[in-house]
């Protein structure tokens, strides 16, 4: 199937040479990493020995994060855990924001955009109206300006955090991808390491994302080796699934079909799983790429409209991510009328893990004594 497509569609073919090309050049930038690596490592350094200051927080707060840029799944982390605690605790969510327009602190409230506090904030923010969420560059200031303005605030998840050391958070949670382990990774820009592989000991629970449904336990015991968690840390393992795809602007719902053929728009650091459960689950696809976080103008809307009218099908949509849904609304006159469709992602947790990992979030926030709601 997948040959058959990039016979279809040869801007695929041309997108698949292009990555080997890089690929081979990223390994001549070998140096860099090294000074790169030398430089994440004196910083490391400098906060273990207390020369620069990590200051904690006597309230329950939750990191997640990875060493690799983008593409190990913290966005639905986030969603998985904030759809745990909803209803037990009053909680809150702290981005960076990244690609916004604006500076310094802000928490989302009615008439918010995605241009004001970055597009996963807005999707969480759309997700759950329950939920406060803030944005801010500097989180050991953001942190005592959201529990000044939402002081109800039981706990805080910090979103893409693990690396930003200023804020020693009480729970640290850190992503792997099974087929990016960090493990087998070097520093950027040869590789995608973005922080030493020694900073994972900081982490207190593992979550080896994206793993194949079918993981064996023999792989997974290989992996947990090849990690080396030391004692307090425990190692879980999750799927990426897709549930039904909506419509971005009417809501409605769709089941893919075995004529179904798509416009892919993707502007995500990691397209790969959903391209790969679209080859299994709709006739064929076409697929527009963006840069990650790419913010999208009326000569990307044109190209769009221009890519989806070639496709010949009677049955065709386009489908894209939530992340790019955010930043697509803005065009809602121009496109509603179109089948636009949005694949939600979540995590799954293999190996009867789930149960287990709830029950240490829970515990860990327990711990920490919050008020609970009544």
């Amino acid at each position: 199937m997948y040959h058959w497509i990039i016979a279809l569609h040869p801007t695929i073919f041309i997108h698949f040479k292009t990555n080997i090309l890089l690929k081979s050049f990223r390994y001549l930038l070998l140096p860099f990493s090294l000074l790169y690596g030398a430089a994440v490592w004196l910083r490391n350094w400098l906060y273990d020995i207390n020369i620069l200051k990590s200051s904690a927080f006597n309230f329950p707060i939750i990191c997640i994060g990875n060493l690799a840029v983008g593409g190990t799944g913290k966005t639905p982390m986030t969603e998985y855990l904030v759809e745990l605690l909803d209803g037990k605790y009053i909680t809150a969510t702290l981005s960076r924001g990244y690609k916004r327009k604006t500076k310094g602190f802000a928490i989302a409230g009615p008439g918010t955009t995605a241009i004001e506090i970055g597009d996963e904030p807005m999707q969480f923010h759309q997700k759950y109206p329950n939920l406060t969420v803030a944005v801010g560059e500097e989180r050991l200031v953001a942190i005592p300006q959201l529990l000044h303005e939402k002081p109800m605030t039981q706990v805080i998840i910090l979103d893409d955090a693990f690396q930003h050391r200023s804020v020693r958070a009480g729970l640290n949670i850190l992503l792997t991808e099974y087929k990016n382990l960090y493990t087998r990774d070097i520093m950027l820009p040869s590789g995608d390491l973005r922080d030493i592989k020694k900073s994972s000991k900081r982490a207190d629970i593992i979550i080896v994302t994206k793993c194949k449904a079918a993981l064996t336990d023999e792989e997974k015991n290989n992996i947990i080796k090849e990690i080396n968690p030391l004692l307090h840390q425990e190692i879980f393992f999750t799927e990426i699934i897709y549930t039904q795809p909506y419509h971005l602007f009417n809501k409605s719902t769709i089941n893919f079909s075995a004529d179904t053929d798509c416009l892919l728009l993707c502007g995500i650091a990691n397209p790969k799983p959903l391209k790969e459960f679209l080859t299994a689950h709709v006739h064929s696809y076409d697929m527009l790429r963006f840069p990650d976080h790419h913010i999208f103008s009326s000569d990307d809307l044109t190209d769009i409209k221009t890519q989806f009218e070639k496709l010949e099908s009677q049955h065709k949509i386009i489908v894209t991510t939530e992340k790019d849904a955010v930043r697509l609304q803005k065009f809602e006159k121009e496109i509603s009328d179109y089948p636009i469709y949005v694949m939600p992602i979540r995590h799954q947790f293999l190996f009867s893990q789930g149960n287990i990992f709830n029950q240490k979030i829970l515990a860990y926030i327990n711990s920490s004594k919050p008020l609970t709601i009544n």
